[in-house]
C-alpha cells in the first residue's frame, strides 16, 4: 500500500473536539510540521493534515496552511493513482480557498472523487467531493 495512505489512515477518525477543549493530536500536526503558534482545532487544518503526513513518508510538502498551496508541490498528473494529492477549490474557482487531502478514487460515473483527508467534516475519513470543484492532482 502507499506509504501516504497507510500514514493518512493511522489517523482515521482523528476528530476535532466542540468547545474550548481542542484534540492535542490536531494540534500536533500543526506543531510537528512548524506552525507552531496554531493552539487549537478550530483552525482549517487540511492542509495541516496533508503536510504533517508528507512529512512523517519523508515526502515533498508545501509548508503552507492553504490548501492550494500543494498545486505548486510535487508533479502534476492527470490520471492520478491512490494517494496522489488532490486539491479542489471551495465557495468559488477563483477564491482563495481551497481542500486538499488524497485521492483515493473516482465514483463509478465519475461525477465525485474520493478523497482521504483531515478537517472532512472536522475528521480524517474518506469523503466524496464532485469532480467539477478539481483543480488538480500532484505526484509528491
Amino acid at each position: 500500500m502507499n506509504t501516504l495512505i497507510t500514514i493518512a489512515l493511522s489517523q482515521y477518525g482523528t476528530t476535532e473536539k466542540v468547545g474550548r477543549l481542542h484534540n492535542p493530536i490536531i494540534v500536533n500536526y500543526f506543531k510537528e510540521i512548524g506552525s507552531t503558534w496554531v493552539k487549537d482545532d478550530e483552525t482549517a487544518w487540511c492542509s495541516a493534515f496533508v503536510n504533517w503526513v508528507a512529512l512523517k513518508a519523508r515526502k515533498k510538502a508545501s509548508g503552507k496552511l492553504n490548501a492550494r498551496s500543494w498545486l505548486s508541490v510535487g508533479n502534476k498528473v492527470t490520471k492520478p493513482s491512490v494517494g496522489d494529492v488532490v486539491v479542489f477549490w471551495r465557495e468559488a474557482k477563483n477564491s482563495w480557498k481551497g481542500h486538499v487531502g488524497f485521492f483515493i478514487g473516482y465514483s463509478e460515473d465519475r461525477t465525485k472523487i474520493y478523497c482521504l483527508g483531515g478537517n472532512q467534516n472536522n475528521q480524517v475519513n474518506i469523503k466524496a467531493y464532485p469532480s467539477y470543484r478539481l483543480l488538480g492532482f500532484r505526484r509528491l
